[in-house]
């Protein structure tokens, strides 16, 4: 699996749009009453809710008084605290790069893979493209509306935005079923078959791929409800796959998170603020040799269905599991010293005379400098899809590879890590689908229209 353990976390946060919590506004009036919500706070549903409320407690103050005018007042002041944290996580849907690429990967994600309907054409493909993005920017809005849109169930009428952000992408027989054959981009091309996969190829692949994320669970759910509704007629859904991470506020402080195999995931990830990461991750303006126009700040997304075989894993002691990693399990730092964060020494050898990071450790194998500098972005969900017949969890990794161009980040990458990483014999590609993921979408615009219309 491609740098499953030096990188599956997400990174840093969109440049567009502010942390995963937003703090409570400070009392502007010193009077050391509670604090005014901002604009990313409670829905306006519940700031009406708590301000009808709020004139029964009055009521009941002066009717009652005592202990049951109190308690009511107490109920009140309580109630928009969790929009006040996770909730009110707001992550912008305009830009010129689509959300949920370089942000954070939040605590419940869906993917859903769409094949377009017999006879659906470029024009009803355009018109689904513009509902769904029309949806989007509604949902993540920082004030959700009070009147439900049409294809609205009102789920999540009394929670905010949570983070929310949808994804939309290309799979490769989009192109032949719209007639836009001319401008599929050379960078789509096939996945090259791994000796070690084994796919299932009706949970592969896809016309259409939505990627939905959240850090509230209906919130996500909704979404994916309402773009399934959006659909009827022009698409169907061909997969579906669904995900967790951590709860943001589930630790004492931020740390990376874990992977099911109890591996610290994500600390070698490529990070915004370093050299070169939109060269490797987006399409550059005006397009590429791989990429047409149409594809500017866009960027390839690679979804595998990795399984981990937990049970033969777990037969392992501590210290051969992070001889196999090459990372300490404690706190993920490299076997070649240093702390979490420090930079993976492959020319280290231990004082009996072996290299500390062993020749076949999937970090050593993985790295941009053993792949001749190839390097992509990972980010992902776990998934636990019950027990199997075998008595063995269905549990693993929901791995999204990003890059500007997959022929020169995953692919070199997987073909190294197929056959001579150690990791590999506790996991099993199971799925596997590649999208073009167009840049983003202005104030009245639809994700692709470039394509689409152009």
């Amino acid at each position: 699996m491609a740098a499953f353990a030096s990188g599956a976390g997400g990174a840093a946060g969109r440049a567009a749009g502010p942390g995963r919590a937003a703090p409570r506004a400070a009392d502007p009036a010193g009077t050391g009453g509670p604090a005014a919500p901002e604009k990313g706070g409670p829905s306006r549903r519940l700031l009406l809710g708590s301000a009808g409320a709020a004139g029964v407690a009055g009521v009941a103050g002066l009717v009652a008084g005592g202990a049951a005018g109190a308690a009511v007042a107490s109920a009140v002041r309580n109630t928009p605290a969790a929009l006040d944290s996770v909730g009110a996580g707001h992550i912008p849907f305009e830009g010129a790069r689509q959300a949920g690429i370089v942000d954070p990967a939040q605590a419940r994600g869906h993917l859903v893979a769409f094949d377009l309907a017999p006879g659906a054409d470029r024009r009803a493909a355009a018109g689904l493209l513009r509902r769904w993005s029309d949806a989007a920017r509604e949902m993540t809005r920082k004030d959700r509306p009070t009147t439900p849109a049409v294809y609205d169930d009102q789920v999540a009428d009394d929670a905010g935005p949570s983070s929310l952000t949808v994804t939309f992408g290309f799979g490769r027989t989009f192109f032949g079923r719209t007639g836009l054959t001319s401008r599929l981009p050379r960078a789509l091309a096939p996945l090259p078959d791994f000796p070690a996969d084994a796919l299932d190829p009706r949970r592969s692949d896809g016309d259409l791929w939505v990627q939905i994320g959240a850090d509230d669970a209906l919130v996500a759910f909704h979404a994916l409800r309402v773009l399934q509704k959006a659909a009827a007629g022009t698409a169907s859904v061909r997969w579906q796959m669904n995900g967790f991470n951590r709860t943001p506020g589930a630790t004492a402080r931020p740390v990376i998170v874990r992977n099911l195999m109890g591996q610290i995931d994500g600390t070698n990830n490529p990070k915004p603020s370093d050299t070169g990461f939109d060269r490797t991750v987006f399409v550059p303006a005006g397009g590429s040799p791989s990429s047409p126009a149409w594809m500017a700040n866009g960027s390839y997304a690679v979804v595998r269905r990795i399984r981990m075989l937990l049970d033969s894993w777990d037969h392992l002691s501590t210290a051969r599991q992070e001889k196999v990693i090459g990372r300490r399990k404690s706190d993920g730092a490299p076997l070649s010293g240093g702390g979490a964060t420090a930079a993976v020494d492959l020319a280290k050898f231990g004082a009996d005379g072996s290299l500390a990071i062993a020749g076949d450790a999937h970090v050593r194998v993985a790295a941009a400098a053993s792949n001749s500098g190839a390097a992509m972005l990972r980010r992902g969900f776990s998934y636990h899809d019950g027990i199997g017949g075998d008595g063995a969890p269905d549990a693993g990794l929901l791995f999204i590879a990003w890059q500007a161009d997959p022929l020169r980040g995953f692919v070199p990458v997987q073909r190294k890590l197929d056959g001579a990483d150690g990791l590999s014999r506790f996991l099993r590609h199971e799925a596997s689908g590649l999208f073009a993921v167009p840049g983003g979408a202005g104030p009245g615009e639809y994700v692709g229209q470039p394509l689409l219309e152009g």
